[in-house]
Formats: C-alpha cells, sequence, structure tokens
C-alpha cells in the first residue's frame, strides 16, 4: 500500500473519528452565577427615577406621562368604580380587631354590596377585641364565624376615623376606608378590601417616597389611576378581586401610606390634585381608553417597549432616553450595581438539570437583554427572554452581563 492510499485512509478514519465523537461540554455546575448591570425593574413605560429628573427639572406630571407614554392623552375620565384589591391570597387565616377609641367590628353572612345596609351583622367585635378566622377542617367555610359561610362581609365604624388591623401569619397591615370581604376559594382563603378607585385606593399605593416632587407624585398617582382603570373589568375568580396588593399589579399598602407620619398629608394632598371634580380624576388614554400604565424603578439608560421585553406589541410604549437611572447621584443603588444567583435559580429559570455557561443572544435598541441561553453540563440548552430570566433569577434588571470566571 502506498504511502498516499495510507494517508488517504488515515483522513478518512480521523474524519469519522471527529463525527462521531460525542461533543465536549463544560464539566461543572457553578453553585453562584455572578452579574454587573444597571437599573431596576423590567424597563417599559414610565421610569420613576427618570420622572423625578424631570420633575425636579420643573416638568409638570403631563409633559412627564407624554415624554415615558406614546400618542397619549391625559384627560379627566369617570373614576368612581368601586376597585376590589386582593390583601390575603389562598390564605388559611387571619386575625382582625379595631383600636380606635368607641369603634367597633360587624361580620356580615354574604357579600354584601355597600348598598345593603338593612342586613343584620352575625357577629360584633368590640374595639381592641380580636376576631380570629381560618379556613374550616373541611375547607368549605370559615372558621371562627356562627354558621361557618363560606362568604363575609366586615365593616368597622365609630370613632374618629375607624381603622381595622389585619394580620396574616407574620404581617399586619392597617385599613381605613371601604369594607372587608372573605370568601373560601378552592379550599383556601382569600381577603378583599372593596373601596372607591378615585381617591381611596390611591391613597394607598406606595409606589414612589412621599418626599419627591410634587409633579412626579401627581404622574404617580395618575399612573396608579389609569393601571386601575384598566382593571376593572369581571372580577377574577381565583383571587376574588380586581387586583393584587403587590407588584404582580400595584404596590397598596392600606392606611400605612396616608399615615406616614410628617409626609403622608403630602401624599394625599398630591392624589386629591389629580381629581378634576366629584366623578372624574385625571387618566392616560390611548386611543379613548385608559392605558395599563406600566412602571418601574430605573432602566440601564433608556427604557424598552414591551414588544421588546414581553412580546407583546401595546400602542403606547416605546422605547426613550432615561439616562438618569444611569447617574448614581440620582440613583445610587443601581445606577450600577452587581448580583448573584445561585445555581438552583438559574436552573429552575431554564427548566433545566443544571446550568453549566450562559450565553446572551441578543439585546434591543435600549441594551437590554432580550435573549439569553442556557446550557446544562450535558449539552441540553434552553433560550428565554432576557426579562423572563431577570424576573426568575431575581437580578435587579435585564440590563445585565454575566462575569466570566
Amino acid at each position: 500500500m502506498s504511502k498516499v492510499h495510507r494517508g488517504a485512509i488515515f483522513l478518512a478514519i480521523s474524519l469519522t473519528a471527529s463525527l462521531i465523537a460525542p461533543p465536549v461540554f463544560a464539566s461543572t455546575a457553578p453553585a453562584i452565577f455572578t452579574f454587573t448591570g444597571s437599573g431596576f425593574g423590567h424597563g417599559v413605560g414610565m421610569s420613576q427615577i427618570g420622572a423625578r429628573a424631570m420633575a425636579e427639572a420643573g416638568e409638570s406630571a403631563t409633559s412627564i406621562l407624554k415624554y415615558y407614554y406614546k400618542d397619549v392623552e391625559v384627560i379627566p375620565v369617570v373614576d368612581t368604580a368601586t376597585i376590589r384589591v386582593n390583601i390575603g391570597h389562598a390564605i388559611k387565616g387571619a386575625i382582625f380587631s379595631t383600636s380606635t377609641n368607641s369603634s367597633s367590628l360587624k361580620v356580615f353572612a354574604g357579600d354584601l354590596p355597600f348598598s345593603d345596609t338593612a342586613t343584620a351583622p352575625i357577629l360584633s367585635v368590640a374595639n381592641k377585641k380580636k376576631l380570629t378566622i381560618s379556613i374550616s377542617l373541611d375547607k368549605k367555610g370559615i372558621q371562627g364565624l356562627p354558621g361557618t359561610p363560606a362568604v363575609a362581609t366586615l365593616r368597622w365604624s365609630g370613632g374618629a376615623a375607624p381603622v381595622v388591623t389585619v394580620t396574616e401569619s407574620t404581617s399586619t397591615s392597617r385599613y381605613r376606608y371601604g369594607q372587608i370581604q372573605i370568601k373560601v376559594v378552592k379550599g383556601a382563603l382569600e381577603i378583599t378590601n372593596s373601596l372607591a378607585l378615585r381617591d381611596e385606593y390611591l391613597l394607598g399605593i406606595s409606589e414612589v417616597p412621599t418626599s419627591w416632587p410634587p409633579a412626579i407624585l401627581e404622574a404617580q398617582t395618575i399612573a396608579a389611576r389609569s393601571y386601575a382603570l384598566s382593571k376593572m373589568g369581571a372580577i377574577k375568580p381565583v383571587c376574588d378581586c380586581n387586583v393584587y396588593d403587590h407588584i404582580v399589579d400595584q404596590n397598596f399598602v392600606g392606611f400605612a401610606k396616608e399615615s406616614e407620619p410628617r409626609v403622608g398629608q403630602i401624599w394625599r394632598a398630591a392624589v386629591l390634585r389629580t381629581l378634576v371634580d366629584s366623578s372624574t380624576g385625571l387618566a392616560i388614554l390611548s386611543n379613548g381608553k385608559p392605558i395599563q400604565a406600566y412602571y418601574f424603578s430605573s432602566s440601564g439608560g433608556a427604557t424598552q417597549a414591551s414588544a421588546d421585553a414581553w412580546g407583546g406589541y401595546t400602542a403606547y410604549t416605546h422605547s426613550v432616553a432615561d439616562t438618569a437611572s444611569v447617574l448614581a447621584t440620582l440613583n445610587p443603588r443601581y445606577a450600577s450595581w452587581t448580583a448573584t444567583s445561585t445555581q438552583s435559580l438559574v436552573s429552575r429559570a431554564f427548566g433545566l438539570p443544571d446550568v453549566a455557561s450562559l450565553e446572551i443572544l441578543s439585546r434591543n435598541s435600549a441594551g437590554a437583554v432580550t435573549w439569553i441561553k442556557g446550557i446544562s453540563t450535558n449539552g441540553v440548552s434552553m433560550v428565554i427572554r432576557g426579562d423572563t430570566f431577570r424576573s426568575r433569577t431575581k437580578i435587579p434588571s435585564p440590563w445585565f452581563t454575566p462575569v466570566v470566571g
């Protein structure tokens, strides 16, 4: 056999071996992943840090909102609806009490409309006495109430500005307005606070510090009103509510915001300034309808359109410059940051058994990660959106870069 033939055979064997040899993947999955980045939150809609900077520069609430939301109107709309806010989701029990002098708590069977003032209570609880409830053993009723009803309404009154205190596990909150409903849903308790959207609900929204300039407080109120109005469809059965009291929707803290020492009345005044008359308040409209006014803390220098962040197009979101967010003087905590996430969170984010390495596949025009790939030690990979990765791994924002090595 000639040398030429031997070389050809060797080359063929080498090529075959390279084709059938298993690929080489990273052999270890790090316990911790480290990231650097900027901003806090999803980055869609109004940047609160950016809005604060505009307010400090003398811009009005309307000009702030028209900058961050595309082709919108800020005009009066009817806002007299009653909103139902979930303040306790799928819980096992709660404790209620009033502490205002001469106040009391009354409990009624059923889900009473505000107009029903004739129904007699099934239980009255005196001032400073506690009402403890829990899901019944058969998970069909409210233990602690006469007759173990499946639905009940709580009302409180008496004294000057009566407040009801609600304790769930280790969390305690106070509520000044409206009434509370308790309902058995899928073997657990849903607790909701029904109150006037236009002012009572907005007085409990805690999304920006009250010490910030008046224009940003008004802009935040108008955005929150618009978001709430956009959610006023049918009550969602899973929570017996229009909205939740946390960041799934908006951060509602009941009476705590309005009663903040020294500054609570500043927030109250800002909310009331956005009311136009007894039946209308300022809201943000796109194509004649109140918008689901997304907002967030800060960006990586520019906001995102919803299509870039989540894949769903909305006419009123777009990418605009947001340079205030990356100024350490205005955003000392999140102008730049370093964060970590565990192997457990990262692998669960992708639905993989483990993750050995990460690869950013693309960024949008705002600089945020749009798609990221996770690669496991066995070579299986999965791709998810950048904001999905942010949310699941609990890092501050989609403006991030993995630290290698």
